[in-house]
């Protein structure tokens, strides 16, 4: 029989709340922060953890948090899964650091080949691993040129890729985020996502990603820029950092039929949709396209770092000694990844759809009571909550998010923002209904806290 791939009931109540909070060992800890890191490392509560399990995170002073932010999306498997802390300390007591670039080893192999295995992609596929999102991004970007001979790379506003020079040029999600950096990579250039539901064209979700499409073919293909020199197009089938944001459903088909007319590769960034959180392995499969290149991070290691670029065959050849990584592939982090996709392939993609539609059911419901949800959008655990000052304006509200946010945790709910006025909700994929009842509950008395 198999095994279930959820982990033990956390053993006692949770969220509970027993300090004002930050706690008195929180605010020691909090001090030192300010007195030794780096001060560009803000949050938005006031939260020092010290050991998270399953669905749970608890602070130092003892206070219990249901988790419906996984690590920025990355804990897939719950906090401490007994699966991957085995897998964890077994390869952990045999070999910690070798270099794949150097030397050969198991574990990094069988990653490779379990992830080929699941890619969604006809033919042959080729895997390349490293450390975070943003250098897989960056392997993405550095293959698409040189498999092409192209230049020029498309991404899309509101996206993010990550903050490394060549996913910061290819990330249009917010200012802060490039203010004072540049100059930037050349020849990145950047047009309109497939429902931004604030766009004053995009109003009806019916006709909206015909004209962002549009938009993409007018202003780039038919005024600025000839497609033979369009290397990639690089897209999030579900916009994360930007604001939890489900494209049209004939966005993704109507973009791959563009690249495919004109020898361009597509490219699916699934850093932080990817893995299951929507309820299918991956995001992409929702549309039914099929990519020449995935990028994956995040929820694929439960919390180790790791990342990967899986490319169609014919896509992935180098020129030899033109990419590697000392540390990619890290054989404790491959053993991560091959624990959680066992885990992912074991049921758990499919309780985050099961659960995610509750989850969204539930908070449609708030909607009627508080005016200040202005939309609640999503698939499988992957939940916006777009937080407006005026419903019939759609007028975003940034602070009352905050504040939102902040009484959330309060009652013990951690939660992150996202896009300008989201709430985003990305827990583990371990998720029962009945934390997603408690987390709807939370909401409820929070959004009424604010006002």
């Amino acid at each position: 029989m198999a095994r279930s791939p959820f982990p033990p009931d956390y053993p006692g109540e949770y969220p509970r709340i027993t300090t004002p909070l930050p706690g008195p060992k929180a605010r020691e800890f909090m001090a030192r922060d300010s007195r030794t890191v780096s001060q560009n490392l803000t949050k938005d509560v006031p939260l020092v953890v010290s050991r998270g399990q399953g669905m749970v995170v608890e602070d130092v002073d003892g206070n219990r948090f249901l988790d419906f932010a996984a690590g920025i999306s990355t804990v897939s498997t719950g906090h401490c899964h007994p699966e991957v802390v085995k897998a964890v300390q077994e390869q952990a007591g045999r070999l910690i650091h070798i270099c794949y670039t150097d030397f050969f080893y198991p574990v990094y192999i069988e990653l490779c080949e379990e992830l080929a295995a699941i890619a969604p992609m006809r033919g042959s596929k080729r895997v390349f691993l490293t450390n975070s999102g943003a250098e897989a991004v960056e392997t993405a970007m550095k293959l698409a040129r040189l498999r092409t001979g192209r230049q020029k790379i498309v991404g899309f506003f509101g996206a993010f890729h990550g903050r490394t020079y060549g996913a910061m040029t290819l990330t249009a999600s917010k200012p802060v985020q490039r203010k004072g950096y540049g100059p930037f990579l050349p020849e990145v250039l950047h047009t309109h996502y497939a429902y931004c539901y604030r766009c004053p064209v995009n109003r009806i979700p019916e006709t909206c990603g015909v004209e962002c499409l549009d938009l993409l073919t007018e202003s780039y293909l038919h005024h600025s820029v000839d497609p033979s020199e369009l290397a990639a197009v690089i897209v999030e089938p579900v916009q994360g950092e930007g604001g939890f944001i489900p494209p049209h459903r004939d966005f993704l088909p109507k973009l791959q039929e563009l690249c495919r007319k004109h020898g361009i590769l597509l490219v699916a960034d699934e850093v932080q949709c990817g893995m299951g959180r929507t309820g299918k392995m991956f995001a992409f499969e929702h549309y039914g396209i099929e990519p020449d290149m995935i990028i994956l991070a995040k929820g694929i290691a439960s919390g180790m770092p790791i990342s990967a670029v899986i490319a169609k065959q014919d896509v992935m050849q180098w020129n030899d000694g033109g990419h590697g990584s000392t540390f990619g592939g890290n054989p404790v982090s491959c053993a991560s990844a091959l624990a959680t996709l066992r885990l992912l392939k074991s049921g758990l993609v499919e309780n985050a759809g099961v659960v995610g539609s509750h989850l969204i059911d539930r908070l449609r419901t708030l909607q009627g009571r508080h005016a200040a949800i202005g939309d609640v959008r999503g698939l499988g655990l992957m939940v916006g909550i777009e937080v407006v000052a005026d419903r019939a304006t759609r007028k975003p509200a940034p602070q009352k998010r905050h504040k939102v946010i902040e009484k959330a945790f309060e009652l013990g709910l951690l939660t992150l923002p996202c896009g300008e006025s989201t709430i985003r909700l990305s827990p583990p994929l371990i998720a029962r209904e009945a934390d997603a009842d408690k987390a709807v509950a939370i909401l409820d008395a929070a959004f009424a806290a604010a006002g």
